[in-house]
């Protein structure tokens, strides 16, 4: 059954030659209401992770700083909008990344990965000494340096879901498995929720460009997510914005949680 849901659109269009910035003529964010048919959507609950507390692992919390944002979201706006999607009826699907403590105890895993064996890593090139070099200096000093790199690997090691899927509902860690749920169940909408909007999941596997090359259509929960952020945009959050900005313009649409939640239940 078709129903009307509020979502945002961008309409890249049209740029004004006029202005000093032509891209300032775009008619920019749009709202409207879209059609929706619930048996044919799946929400998606990716990488929620638990992290260790600031205090008995700081170094994870100074390379990732969206933790914080991402822990009182999953605190503050979860557990309502989930409730609201289970009492729908909207099929909820939770993606882990293989790395999960309780991911292979979990019935939703363990059906799935019955059904849909994890796919084999990608062939990968020989490395040789110069490609080895760069890596190491990249290592030592883009994102999980030295300093830091022993509370990266603890944080790792207990990584478990902050979400904990229901006996009911399908767990996939692969873009093969989500796929093959998603030809399964007859799904052709997946509106992503979780962290984040401009790493895991759009390049991760099961991410955005994944399921859009696999003919998918991706749309996002504006304040189910949140970005990872470097030192010039972390006061405005503004790769948060690119990020939904991305969805919007490459993907689907940019929901609101609660306008969602009511449309699913009305």
């Amino acid at each position: 059954m078709e129903i009307q849901v509020p979502a945002w659109y961008y309409a890249q269009q049209s740029a004004d030659y006029t202005l000093t910035f032509p891209g300032e003529g775009y008619r920019g964010w749009t709202k409207t209401d879209i059609p929706l048919d619930p048996a044919h959507t799946a929400v998606l609950v990716m990488h929620a992770w638990a992290i260790p507390p600031r205090e008995s692992c700081p170094g994870i919390y100074r390379v990732c700083e969206y933790i914080p944002r991402s822990q009182q979201i999953m605190k503050d706006r979860f557990p309502a909008f989930l409730d609201a999607v289970r009492a729908s009826g909207v099929r909820l699907i939770h993606i882990g990344s293989r790395t999960e403590k309780s991911l292979d105890s979990l019935p939703g895993y363990r059906r799935v990965a019955k059904r849909y064996p994890p796919e084999p890593a990608p062939e990968q090139i020989e490395p040789d000494d110069m490609l080895r070099r760069l890596r190491e200096f990249r290592n030592e000093n883009v994102f999980y340096d030295r300093t830091n790199q022993s509370d990266v690997r603890a944080a790792a090691a207990v990584r478990d879901f902050a979400i904990v899927p229901r006996d009911d509902e399908d767990v996939a860690c692969t873009s093969g498995q989500l796929f093959g749920l998603c030809r399964e169940y007859g799904i052709t909408h997946l509106i992503y929720t979780g962290f984040a909007v401009n790493a895991c999941l759009t390049m991760s596997p099961c991410g955005f460009f994944d399921m859009s090359r696999r003919g998918i259509l991706c749309s996002i929960v504006r304040d189910l997510t949140t970005a990872v952020e470097n030192r010039e945009s972390c006061a405005a959050e503004s790769h948060k914005e690119y990020g939904l900005w991305a969805y919007a313009l490459w993907g689907g649409f940019v929901f609101d949680s609660g306008e969602l939640s009511a449309a699913l239940n009305a």
